[in-house]
């Protein structure tokens, strides 16, 4: 074989499934100068800082987890995305060699029946594992003691589970499976399960403190890349108003806490007070505030139309569900005309009124079968007006074209808001999405007023100058640089697609906004030039390679 005379010699390309971190470093020869024993003649080469370590899996692990006090430096350049998944990869294997572990417990050890019949007074031997270890065969009675104890068991359980009202739901816990299963694989005599008193106060206090050891990480990177703080409006059970308040960054969503605001008039005031007293209570100062206010949009998208008709369908759809559900025989009659169950949207959902028109159209036909049926026709309520009135609403064309009208030319602005409604990062992609979703609306309205799109409307007047108001309000100069960094939009296939699309650059509004932005960001003036010089290099096509200039299409912001 030739020798291999480069200092890199393999790079372990496949995984080893019990030690998945060999993939993320080199094998390399010894480097010059060290002294080592012979038997550690063998290094590897970290892929993310290129710095050269003795070869063992233990050192790997702590250098790439960033595990202190195991006598090796931790890897300074490990994102927390990289390290998050590294150690879902470590935590699986752990948990694989656990499971087979405990399996290999339980697994009895065959016997041959011509050792069963050596067997005397002795207990005899197997060879497992290159060792001499007992088989201690269970007798017919042993195995039904144990089968009656474990009965035992599971009736206490499930009494536990009857006597103090616990969901059914909490038997999927995995902390509920792990703990029973760690008692029956190890022995501890004496032990009694933990009191209320230790429950409430230094177990808590305990689990709060790992779980903050496990949030370190992702704390740790807010001070680099900062983070978004994000409010989000409920009601619980007792029909409290409450304001949650989470951290985004690219390690993930972090709860903060929830604020109760019975009693307060949530005004920007009010809204501005919090917002502070959550920045001091991070502990960071570079963060963008984004307000989850996506069913009032919809609202106002319904308020303040031309005769408020779209308040009137959506107070008519509500009364429909009002009357069913609230009427235990049209209930019934409900539940025998259609599979589906009759569910009430509350105003605090996700775009709540689109939500309730869309499911009454899934059931339109099961809604009319049932109006027209001789159990409805049968049963007399106390008020007769009402149930006359929902049997008209269900059987009028007139009134399912409205609510049909309605669907088609909001849908763009609710598939706006769920694109926007996640975890994912999207503020490079708002400015496209919010300018498409208005053309979109204004198709629809268009298309069914029958006009061409020069004319004049006056409901897409009105609608438009609600999106507007609402984009207003909500655009920050933020939107309009992170849209003039996606190289996307410099692409010739992305203004190929509409005529009407411009470069972000040869934009005026987005290059005003995004002065406003850089003109915030960088204080120094020579620093500001250097970025604009950069940014105008960037807009203009002027990129190192080719390849570059071809893969803005197609390339995600980031991987290009």
């Amino acid at each position: 074989m030739d020798e291999v005379t480069s200092t890199e010699t393999s790079s372990q390309k496949v995984p080893n499934v019990e030690c998945p971190l060999w993939q993320y470093v080199i094998k390399v020869e010894k480097p010059p100068g060290a002294t080592v024993k012979k038997s550690e003649n063998t290094y590897f080469k970290c892929n993310y800082c290129g710095v050269v370590y003795l070869r063992s899996y233990s050192r790997v692990k702590a250098h790439l987890l960033q595990i202190f006090n195991k006598g090796i430096k931790a890897c300074p350049n490990v994102t927390p995305s990289h390290k998050q998944e590294m150690q879902r990869m470590h935590d699986q294997v752990e948990n694989d060699k656990l499971e087979r572990e405990q399996e290999r417990r339980h697994r009895p050890i065959p016997i041959s029946p011509f050792r069963r019949q050596e067997r005397s007074d002795t207990d005899s031997t197997n060879l497992v594992d290159g060792k001499r270890r007992k088989v201690i065969e269970i007798s017919p009675i042993e195995k039904a003691f144990q089968n009656n104890a474990g009965h035992e068991l599971d009736s206490r359980i499930a009494r536990m589970f009857y006597t103090g009202g616990l969901p059914f739901n909490f038997a999927r816990n995995p902390y509920y499976c792990n703990s029973y299963a760690y008692a029956a694989t190890h022995n501890i005599p004496g032990y009694v399960p933990p009191g209320y008193n230790a429950l409430r106060t230094t177990l808590l206090q305990k689990d709060r403190a790992h779980v903050e050891g496990l949030l370190k990480p992702i704390k740790d990177f807010w001070l680099e890349n900062g983070v978004s703080i994000v409010f989000d409006g409920w009601s619980n059970p007792q029909r409290r108003p409450l304001i949650n308040i989470m951290v985004v960054s690219d390690g993930g969503p972090v709860f903060i806490k929830a604020i109760d605001g019975s009693g307060e008039f949530k005004d920007k005031h009010y809204i501005a007070r919090v917002l502070k007293d959550a920045i001091k209570e991070i502990g960071h100062e570079k963060v963008v505030q984004v307000i989850n206010d996506n069913a009032n949009v919809m609202k106002s998208a319904g308020a303040l139309i031309e005769g408020d008709w779209i308040t009137r369908i959506a107070d008519d759809a509500s009364f429909i569900l009002v009357f069913i559900m609230n009427h235990s025989m049209r209930l019934a009659m409900f539940n025998e005309f259609c599979p589906l169950k009759l569910l009430q949207v509350v105003d605090i959902r996700f775009a709540s009124i689109v939500v309730m028109l869309k499911s009454l159209k899934l059931i339109k036909r099961c809604l009319q079968v049932m109006a027209i049926s001789e159990q409805w026709v049968s049963y007399r309520e106390d008020d007769v007006g009402k149930g006359q009135m929902v049997k008209d609403m269900i059987l009028s064309d007139l009134w399912w074209d409205k609510v049909d009208y309605i669907l088609e030319f909001t849908t763009p602005i609710y598939d706006m808001l769920q694109v926007a409604d996640t975890d994912k990062p999207c503020l490079h992609l708002v400015y496209e999405m919010w300018d498409s979703m208005i053309e979109k609306v204004k198709a629809a309205i268009y298309q069914h007023e029958g006009l061409e799109d020069d004319e004049y409307s006056s409901f897409w007047s009105v609608v438009y100058d609600i999106l507007i108001d609402r984009w207003t309000k909500n655009c920050t100069p933020l939107h309009c640089l992170a849209h003039s960094l996606n190289p996307k939009y410099y692409s010739i296939e992305w203004l190929l697609e509409n005529p009407k699309r411009i470069s972000p650059h040869r934009d005026h509004e987005i290059s005003m906004e995004r002065s406003k932005c850089l003109d915030r960001y960088f204080e120094d003036e020579n620093e500001l030039k250097v970025v604009k010089f950069e940014f105008v290099a960037f807009s203009g096509g002027r990129l190192p390679s080719l390849d570059a200039l071809i893969d803005r299409w197609a390339l995600l912001p980031l991987v290009w």
